[in-house]
């Protein structure tokens, strides 16, 4: 066997070692809520330092033909300890806005080592185009376990495609887009993350070099912002909590969830380890299984409830992303009023895709802002 074929093949289980958690398990608990206890005092530091070093599947630079099973390129082979990634998990229907962000990326974002578009295989393909210098394109494979598959794309719901196991119910590929954010933090070689939804472009200059180790990582919390009224939220923060051990959660809660979000390798392998000791299973299928999960209320909680983990960031209690949520599309004078009233410290701007808001539009508002606004548009923010 020739030695590039066993440097494929030690790459393929290099990745695949470094999603899963490698600690005992321990805890069989059937009970839904379990006892209180100190998430600082579980037995997962050595899980968090260990040596290995993750090991990124891309696309040889130059082949002409792009396809998930064409053979690996190693990225890095030791972790970047220092650096900032950015990471955007995105499918084929959400192609024109993952344009758009990054258009907006190249032309705003800086001291960051590169941007990671993780997509379903089916797809990939058609986003290859956007790999370059700084940016990448994994395929999903790379990242799930072989039990985690896509139904193929004529078996939708509400234009969605599924993914099924013999071990879960299937689960939506919006769940597995929040799995890709996780498994992808932990088999990528870097120490802090920028996560970008693909429905996010930047209007202003973002410096992120403030955000690299050791730096504190910014982590959006919002108190008392959710109420048991807002039945879908109330039930990501209710298992999130069950998922991490914690006690039964109080009403009004925190709320964790918004664009340009910071996550830390070692706070999410953490993260990782807790559910697989709490839930006695991979804790992707425990995520799979459980289906009303939020993979910010998780990363919000497991830090607000851990001692050192939470002196490792600073809380925020609002993004620097303008922000629009609801189901309403949007028009014209409502793109140009949302922009008009973004802050001095803003940088960028998502409408909820499923909106329904015409990307070619938002293109356009974005650029006629810049026009009328000048110098102000385009004024340098560092993180």
């Amino acid at each position: 066997m020739s030695s590039e074929r066993l440097s494929g093949i030690h790459v393929l289980v290099s990745l695949r070692c470094n999603i899963r958690s490698n600690e005992p398990r321990d805890l069989r608990s059937g009970s839904t809520w379990l006892n209180r206890r100190p998430l600082t005092k579980i037995k997962l530091r050595r899980y968090l330092v260990d040596g290995s070093a993750p090991i990124l599947l891309v696309r040889t630079t130059g082949m002409k033909k792009a396809s998930p099973q064409m053979a690996p390129t190693a990225i890095r082979s030791t972790l970047q300890t220092n650096a900032v990634a950015l990471l955007t998990p995105t499918y084929g229907r959400d192609l024109d806005s993952c344009a758009l962000l990054c258009e907006s990326v190249d032309r705003h974002v800086s001291s960051f080592l590169r941007h990671y578009l993780l997509v379903p295989d089916s797809d990939f393909a058609i986003f290859s185009r956007f790999e370059g210098e700084r940016r990448s394109v994994v395929p999903a494979s790379r990242l799930l376990p072989g039990w985690l598959r896509p139904l193929p794309k004529i078996v939708q719901r509400k234009r969605r495609q599924y993914w099924w196991s013999f071990r879960t119910r299937p689960v939506s590929g919006w769940h597995v887009q929040q799995v890709l954010k996780i498994a992808g933090t932990m088999a990528l070689p870097h120490q802090r993350y920028c996560i970008l939804d693909s429905d996010i472009v930047f209007f202003r200059d973002f410096d992120l070099s403030g955000l690299a180790g050791p730096n504190s990582v910014p982590l959006l919390r919002m108190p008392d912002r959710l109420t048991l009224n807002q039945t879908r939220h109330a039930r990501w923060v209710e298992t999130a909590h069950q998922l991490l051990g914690l006690p039964k959660p109080r009403f009004p809660a925190s709320d964790f969830i918004g664009h340009i979000i910071f996550w830390d390798r070692q706070v999410v392998r953490a993260m990782v380890a807790r559910i697989e000791e709490v839930t006695g299973r991979d804790w992707i299928e425990a995520l799979c299984r459980i289906r009303e999960f939020s993979e910010y209320m998780l990363y919000g909680y497991f830090v607000q409830n851990d001692a050192e983990f939470s002196g490792m960031h600073t809380p925020s209690s609002r993004t620097r992303c303008v922000s629009y949520w609801d189901h309403l599309k949007l028009d014209h004078s409502g793109l140009n009023r949302l922009l008009g009233g973004a802050a001095e410290k803003d940088v960028a701007f998502s409408a909820a895709s499923f909106s329904g808001t015409p990307v070619e539009m938002i293109r356009a508002a974005i650029e006629e802002t810049r026009r009328l606004r000048g110098p102000l548009a385009e004024k340098y923010v560092r993180a």
